[in-house]
């Protein structure tokens, strides 16, 4: 009877032990928020929207939870890449005919994104009360993903500067090519001139080699470190890949489609590397909150 007594004692120990550990690691979740990335470029066609998709894609295959935003006024596209053209987008949410949860599109890996489409520029033309409604609404997904990123315009427009300026960081996409090199540094002087607090990461697309793609990274560096006096981080660099062009006209993303191809593995490098990284971070990961995006959002003007 004792010895009965004893085992269901311990029992009863073991399971309220599980059950405290259950509910601190319930605790960590709930108060996890979403790393917010604004992803932009100095200029078009260096496949800044091509790398926001995979890169999200990537993300999710490895099991954080990704949104991917739509936020290129005019020239939004995430959808078109895809292959699933939206039937709805923030233009509806904007009307009051669709709330953001009507719009919130799954797609490759079960990742999930919103098109931007016209909505945008209506966006920010909001009345104050509309505004804060919309804002509400985002604010309310503070733990529902483990990223959120906003596939911003190419080159520097008011509303692509608010995007980037309320961002927890910020990836600038670059190819070797001069005028796109040239393009990605303005951008950094002017972002970092407009908000100090911008933290930059260097992606290199459609290098050659791993060398031209460390010479094209340092050029960046170099000169944002003499006559900025800042640091960028280099989060890696994707080589010109034929299968990605193959992709594109399919509008099936790379990744999926040719999921061993060069440019696939370096993406999934990226995407592990990066959250690798910020896993060392986690204290400050805890404490974003997309109400300071929200808040630096808003006062942005």
């Amino acid at each position: 009877m004792m010895k009965d007594q004893a085992q269901a004692l311990r029992h009863l120990v073991a399971r309220a032990s599980q059950l405290s550990a259950e509910r601190e690691e319930q605790a960590v979740v709930s108060h996890r928020q979403a790393r917010i990335i604004a992803v932009t470029s100095g200029k078009g066609g260096v496949g800044k929207s091509n790398f926001s998709l995979n890169f999200s894609i990537a993300l999710q295959e490895a099991g954080y939870r990704t949104l991917l935003f739509d936020a290129d006024i005019g020239m939004a596209n995430i959808d078109v890449l895809i292959g699933n053209p939206a039937s709805a987008n923030l233009f509806h949410v904007i009307n009051g005919t669709k709330s953001l949860e009507d719009i919130v599109q799954i797609g490759p890996k079960g990742m999930h994104y919103i098109s931007g489409g016209s909505g945008l520029h209506e966006l920010f033309n909001l009345p104050d009360n509309s505004l804060e409604s919309f804002l509400a609404e985002l604010e309310s997904w503070n733990e529902r993903y483990d990223v959120i990123l906003f596939d911003t315009g190419a080159g520097l427009s008011k509303e692509s500067l608010r995007f980037i300026a309320a961002a927890d960081e910020t990836f600038v996409v670059t190819t070797p090519e001069p005028t796109a090199i040239a393009d990605a540094y303005a951008l950094i002087k002017v972002v970092h001139r407009i908000a100090e607090h911008t933290t930059f990461r260097l992606i290199v697309n459609r290098a050659s080699d791993w060398a031209e793609g460390r010479q094209t990274a340092d050029r960046i560096l170099t000169v944002a470190r003499r006559f900025l006096s800042l640091d960028i981080a280099i989060l890696g660099y994707i080589f010109d890949d034929i299968h990605v062009m193959k992709a594109v006209k399919k509008q099936i993303p790379y990744s999926v489609l040719f999921q061993d191809s060069l440019a696939s593995q370096q993406i999934r490098q990226l995407a592990k590397a990066y959250m690798n990284n910020s896993q060392q971070q986690q204290d400050s990961m805890v404490k974003q909150k997309v109400s300071s995006w929200l808040k630096r959002f808003t006062s942005f003007k």
